[in-house]
């Protein structure tokens, strides 16, 4: 008989991370990101801030593919070789796989940090998930086959 999530996660004393603290990384990894982006893109976003606020929206529209590859690649990186993006890391919050239960695969982090992205175009829907099911997995950890513990 195959053992449940539930109970390889009780057995392993791993509960599973607030809805609370994976909003608070959330939050935290977009303010970097964002720092980031402002820190690499500032020479073209002020030449643009010149012209007006017409011209910085037209400016930061047109780095749609920069933004996306680095969220993509931030959050694949950070899963991948430390379980934790440093977000996760502030609030002591860890992904890791459902069938080994250690850090996801590199396969694994790129799969969940595309779907993220999704989630968040579509309106946050795949993190509203997480609040109608007890491991609260949205649907980057379904798919990617991952669960946000605690870190002890």
């Amino acid at each position: 008989m195959r053992e449940s999530l539930e109970e390889k996660l009780y057995r392993e004393n791993i509960t599973i991370a607030s809805i609370n603290r994976r909003v608070l990384a959330y939050a935290i990894d977009d303010i970097i990101i964002s720092v980031l982006f402002m820190l690499i893109y500032w020479d073209f976003i002020s030449s643009a801030s010149e012209v007006g606020v017409e011209a910085v929206l037209s400016a930061i529209s047109n780095l749609f593919w920069q933004i996306t590859v680095m969220k993509v690649a931030y959050h694949t990186f950070f899963i991948w070789y430390y379980a934790a993006t440093p977000g996760k890391m502030l609030c002591k919050i860890v992904c890791i796989d459902t069938v080994m239960l250690s850090r996801p695969s590199l396969s694994s982090s790129f799969l969940r940090a595309c779907v993220r992205l999704l989630s968040e175009s579509l309106f946050y829907i795949g993190f509203l998930w997480a609040l109608g099911n007890q491991q609260r997995q949205t649907w980057q950890d379904k798919l990617a086959k991952t669960v946000v513990c605690n870190a002890y």
